[in-house]
């Protein structure tokens, strides 16, 4: 049996960060199932109002220190000081990485990315921003964590990762699991909802899934949107129901908690998920447990992965027209959202966070006892690797 591992993992927020999204649930997913294995874990992130700097939960300590850009460098002069004796660091790249290797001198750091930030700077900064932001993403990480490997939780994100220089073979794909939920109490809604589920923020461009509404209520005049979540756009999109004239067909739950939010989920009968970007894309796994499938574009990334189209859900060419278009088809056709919910029942069975955390385990391991060598060519799966000496 190989030893405990001490494992610090590097993310900008955590489970409980107001701005908390799929990135933050899937480190936590596999930093609560490292520590229930007996691995020591550490989640170095930043402080917000109402959170301890330093607390305990679930058996993962969790160090709060620095605002949204402070906590970069406040993790790496911890990490330069030597107040972690880590056998891996386990940097989480939110398109800015925390540069980790800088300090590590050699040491074993793997560098976790959902999605490449291309098409988002652009979205959340200005052109300056937007530019130096890219250039740190695709220019200079590639480079820093040159020996390190990476994961990404598609093969979408692997494939991205590749065209801005990552060596592939030092990619391994994990995917996000999904919870286990008893909701054999809770009936389909008897009229149309659409659910809109996730942080409430531009590139979610939940404005898609609200003029969709708008121009079907004609034809569907019982028609609901729910807008589960929170964030800075929440008094944009507000405005814009107030615009749209749907205000009163319009739900904003807020924040919510994971009961209500599968609650929520299994009432709904589409999930509408018109992002920008995602790199899997958690909730439609979550709303797939519930027979709920998800409409979104074809063009974004980690969705053409988690969303068969045609057989879980579908998947849109095009723009606000067309997405309209199918989601009308989608609330006409019972007979075909049946047989959608049928098979995405089936297809999210094989997502599971226990296997998702005995992935990483493998990988962290590896990584702490090859100490960054070079691959093995193609070996971007985890398994077969010596044990530990120490």
């Amino acid at each position: 049996m190989r030893n405990p591992l001490s494992v610090v993992l590097l993310n900008w927020r955590d489970m409980n960060h107001p701005e908390a999204g799929g990135s933050e649930k899937y480190l936590s997913e596999v930093a609560t199932g490292l520590a229930a294995r007996g691995h020591r874990v550490t989640i170095r992130t930043a402080a917000y109002p109402g959170a301890l700097h330093r607390e305990t939960v679930d058996g993962v300590r969790y160090v709060r220190r620095g605002g949204r850009y402070g906590v970069y460098l406040r993790s790496l002069a911890a990490l330069g000081l030597g107040r972690h004796r880590a056998d891996v660091v386990v940097d989480v790249q939110n398109g800015v990485p925390f540069l980790s290797p800088l300090v590590r001198g050699g040491n074993p750091v793997v560098n976790l990315v959902h999605h490449v930030h291309r098409e988002q700077w652009g979205v959340v900064f200005g052109p300056a921003v937007a530019r130096a932001g890219w250039f740190l993403e695709s220019r200079i990480a590639p480079r820093v964590y040159g020996r390190s490997r990476y994961v990404a939780v598609s093969e979408s994100t692997r494939d991205e990762l590749g065209g801005i220089g990552v060596d592939v073979d030092r990619i391994t794909v994990i995917h996000n699991g999904t919870d286990a939920v008893a909701d054999e109490h809770v009936s389909r809604a008897d009229h149309p909802v659409v659910i809109v589920l996730g942080r409430l923020v531009p590139q979610k461009r939940v404005e898609i899934a609200m003029q969709a509404v708008r121009d079907l209520a004609v034809d569907h005049p019982d028609l609901e949107l729910w807008v589960v979540g929170s964030g800075y756009w929440d008094t944009e999109l507000h405005r814009v129901a107030d615009e749209l004239g749907i205000r009163d067909r319009t739900t904003f739950t807020g924040h919510v908690s994971e009961a209500e939010k599968h609650r929520l989920l299994a009432e709904a009968w589409v999930l509408a998920l018109p992002s920008l970007k995602e790199g899997w894309g958690l909730v439609v796994v979550e709303a797939g447990v519930h027979g709920t499938p998800t409409l979104a574009f074809a063009d974004v990334g980690g969705l053409n992965d988690s969303v068969r189209d045609g057989e879980t859900g579908v998947l849109v060419h095009g723009g606000q027209a067309e997405f309209t278009a199918a989601l009308g088809a989608l609330l006409d056709d019972d007979a075909g959202r049946t047989a959608l919910s049928e098979r995405v029942v089936e297809w999210v069975t094989r997502f599971r966070w226990s296997e998702t955390v005995t992935r990483w385990e493998s990988l962290l391991h590896a990584a702490a006892e090859r100490r960054e060598d070079q691959p093995r060519p193609g070996d971007n799966r985890v398994g077969g690797h010596r044990e530990a000496d120490h």
